[in-house]
């Protein structure tokens, strides 16, 4: 306290927006962050679509009457692994996915190299943790990351953007 002028009963804050990191990269903030998680869910909505219309065409009437049936767990189940494939492929590959492309984001490790596959994987299946997505709500220090960064150690930063010396971001 100095001088008096903060209130010492004030709740305490954190920045919400994008935040510069250690090794050059920014951190993507909170809304980029549902944003990807908006995108990727219809991204791989669509991905479970196109695999059942793939099979149909496929198997026939047997393959349709078989997806017709299946219960709520299998489809779950189902959706589950269409929704690994498409993050362990998209992030293990290209470090990103539709909804990082879209919102100008990527997936890098701690040093902002790209990720490794393994680091894809355990990313992928950290998203499975009940009730992980509100992890990113509680992150600590201000950095914006959910378990599904922190158990494989990577960050999603900004494409192209740097912070310069006063602070500004340039890219």
């Amino acid at each position: 306290m100095q001088g008096g002028d903060e209130n010492p009963y004030s709740s305490p804050s954190s920045p919400v927006g994008d935040v510069p990191v250690a090794h050059g990269m920014v951190d993507a903030g909170r809304w980029r962050r549902f944003f990807n998680w908006v995108l990727d869910y219809v991204a791989t909505m669509v991905c479970v679509m196109v695999v059942a219309f793939c099979a149909a065409l496929v198997g026939g009437d047997d393959t349709v009457a078989w997806l017709e049936g299946i219960g709520p767990w299998q489809e779950r189940l189902l959706s589950i692994a269409i929704m690994l494939v498409y993050y362990i492929v998209m992030e293990g590959l290209f470090g990103l996915t539709v909804g990082k492309l879209v919102t100008g984001t990527r997936v890098v490790d701690e040093a902002g190299g790209p990720p490794t596959f393994r680091q894809a994987v355990l990313r992928s299946l950290s998203r499975l943790i009940p009730f992980e997505p509100f992890s990113l709500l509680f992150s600590d220090d201000g950095k914006v990351r959910g378990w599904h960064d922190s158990l494989p150690r990577t960050r999603v930063v900004l494409r192209n953007r740097r912070p310069v010396a006063d602070g500004r971001v340039v890219g």
